[in-house]
């Protein structure tokens, strides 16, 4: 293939100018924001073919620096393996650390354990538990994955990446893009001087509503996290049965 016609990926959020001076003008006039739009599209193809046939599945975030030694790692393991045995597919940024334990304990446990990786200088590529491995370019296509296939979110202790992926979630249900979409935290030590300062901060200032924090939940205990889960998928699945049988009767009566 002549290579002087492909360009090389333009940063993430290139400008049309950086894009510009970083190639020649033979890749310029062929549209190098065109190809970046055709990568973008191919992205989401690919997630949503790879995706597609999961059931039921809970994205479980974490640091990627968690030690295998330590006790997050192992609460990490413990909630894979218990997301499978209630029925769950487990959904993981497909990284070491947190996301290894639950990819991890879901594949021991014989459920689908799913790893979508980012491309990333510093990343060592995806850990080996995965089932199902997806790696992406843009953060936006990933967050997409993540929430479309997904139940609901539970959150071990992780940092500024956990907290991106936490806050999307938020924000989503908060405005009703996704409805019954529990949030879980494990780790009431890690997690409760954020909870705090929501509450006599954010909310405090009227920068936010009470009922905003009311959809997160804080545990240490991992059956609670599971419960929460389970318990709200039941909620989904009563209103999609209620929806189903209005619509057939609705069908029954134009029928007639």
């Amino acid at each position: 293939m002549d290579t002087r016609y492909t360009p090389a990926e333009p940063p993430e959020f290139a400008t049309p100018a950086e894009v510009a001076a970083a190639h020649p003008l033979a890749v310029r006039h062929l549209g190098a924001e065109a190809w970046r739009v055709l990568r973008i599209q191919s992205e989401f193809v690919d997630g949503f073919n790879a995706l597609a046939e999961l059931d039921r599945a809970v994205a479980v975030f974490g640091s990627a620096r968690t030690p295998p030694a330590s006790p997050e790692y192992a609460i990490g393991e413990q909630v894979g393996k218990a997301l499978v045995e209630a029925g769950y597919a487990v959904v993981t940024g497909g990284g070491p650390g947190a996301m290894e334990a639950a990819n991890k304990g879901a594949q021991q446990a014989g459920g689908t354990s799913v790893g979508l990786g980012i491309e990333l200088p510093f990343e060592q590529g995806l850990n080996p538990y995965c089932d199902i491995e997806l790696v992406f370019r843009y953060f936006f296509v990933r967050k997409t994955m993540f929430v479309k296939y997904s139940q609901g979110f539970v959150v071990l202790p992780g940092g500024i990446g956990t907290l991106d992926e936490l806050f999307e979630a938020l924000t989503l249900v908060q405005t009703r893009k996704v409805t019954h979409f529990p949030l879980v935290l494990i780790g009431r030590d890690y997690w409760s001087g954020l909870v705090d300062w929501l509450r006599d901060r954010v909310v405090a200032q009227g920068k936010a509503s009470p009922k905003d924090l009311d959809l997160i939940h804080l545990t240490d205990d991992v059956e609670e996290a599971i419960r929460i889960i389970v318990d709200a998928g039941a909620v989904l699945d009563e209103t999609e049965a209620a929806v189903r049988q209005a619509k057939e009767e609705a069908e029954r009566r134009a029928g007639h």
